[in-house]
């Protein structure tokens, strides 16, 4: 299949490409290389696809319709995979006006283009954190999501409203995937993973928000490239539901459209998520341990029914395997941890 892919020199689009280049598709890649972290690891693992003879890229950025248009025309996609967004709960704090430009606007062109060009399955990049303030866990496709928390949130909703709309109206087949705190190697240095091993290998103290008491449901990013690529030949059909044995399928009565959890279901304390990272590189942190931050939220916990009855798959990859390889990669690119 052709893949056009947002966001391609990203985390998670960068690892998403490598895999469909692996398994022999042809992957067309869109990023513009924002200065949000550092631009040089970006460069990395672009430079790794390019590597591959089936991949091309462009640079350019969503609001450049006149770039996406091209791009998305001459290159005539069997799927759109959109992952590119300005990312960051706590960066929406400082810079909304950045999240209006890249999530709303960026995904508005990104529709319209395709209204005109057609496509055979577009698949949106969500967020658990488009949950908010829901209170009932796990967090179903089928709850209410009406209370974010953060801008960043707020537009990621608007996102799925708005492919929602166009799903309807253009016959337009979507996927909502909706992330639960991805993690791994090449990870972003914004991250708490990346954030924290590189603090404790230095032996400078890390920050410890909501007092260590808050839970995330983490999804190494191996186990999150393969529910993509399985929900990819998943194409949504107005009103046709799956077979679920617990829980409801998330199919839009009106619209091609279905929002899919992509998580494990195994929520992890904080501190336990230190701990392992302590186990793993051998060190003892030392912790500030600070106040909730404006805009997150105390727990996220993904219903992971949908995605199992939708690809007879979910993420099982334990956090020691994971945070060992991303410690792994760490080293490699940034020197032994001493």
């Amino acid at each position: 299949m052709k893949i056009f892919i947002t966001g391609t020199a990203g985390f998670i689009g960068f690892h998403l490409a490598k895999r469909l280049l692996a398994d022999g598709h042809t992957v067309f890649g869109l990023d513009g290389m924002t200065q949000y972290y550092d631009v040089t690891l970006k460069a990395a693992r672009l430079a790794i696809l390019q590597k591959s003879n089936s991949f091309s890229f462009v640079e350019a950025m969503l609001e450049d319709y006149a770039a996406l248009e091209t791009a998305i025309t001459d290159f005539r996609p069997d799927i759109v995979v959109h992952l590119a967004a300005q990312a960051g709960v706590r960066y929406s704090l400082e810079a909304p006006e950045t999240y209006v430009s890249a999530n709303i606007t960026g995904t508005f062109n990104l529709l319209e283009v395709l209204r005109k060009t057609g496509i055979g399955h577009l698949m949106f990049a969500s967020t658990s954190s488009i949950y908010g303030g829901n209170e009932t866990v796990p967090f179903a496709e089928t709850d209410r999501a009406d209370f974010p928390m953060s801008f960043y949130a707020a537009t990621k909703k608007a996102g799925e409203a708005m492919t929602h709309s166009y799903a309807h109206l253009f016959d337009l087949p979507t996927t909502c995937f909706r992330f639960f705190t991805v993690y791994g190697p090449w990870g972003r240095p914004d991250m708490a993973l990346f954030k924290f091993v590189s603090a404790i290998s230095r032996g400078e103290a890390i920050d410890v928000y909501g007092q260590g008491k808050m839970l995330r449901d983490y999804t190494y990013i191996d186990d999150l490239v393969e529910a993509i690529t399985r929900l990819m030949v998943v194409k949504p059909q107005k009103s046709e539901a799956v077979d679920m044995i617990d829980g409801m399928d998330s199919i839009s009565p009106v619209a091609p459209w279905r929002s899919v959890n992509i998580g494990g279901g195994q929520p992890v304390g904080l501190m336990s998520f230190i701990e392992t990272i302590e186990t793993v590189l051998g060190k003892t942190a030392r912790k500030t341990m600070l106040p909730v931050q404006p805009g997150d939220v105390e727990h996220t916990h993904a219903a992971p029914a949908l995605l199992a009855a939708l690809t007879g798959y979910k993420p099982e990859t334990t956090l020691d395997i994971g945070v060992k390889a991303f410690v792994d990669w760490y080293a490699d690119c940034y020197g032994p941890i001493t």
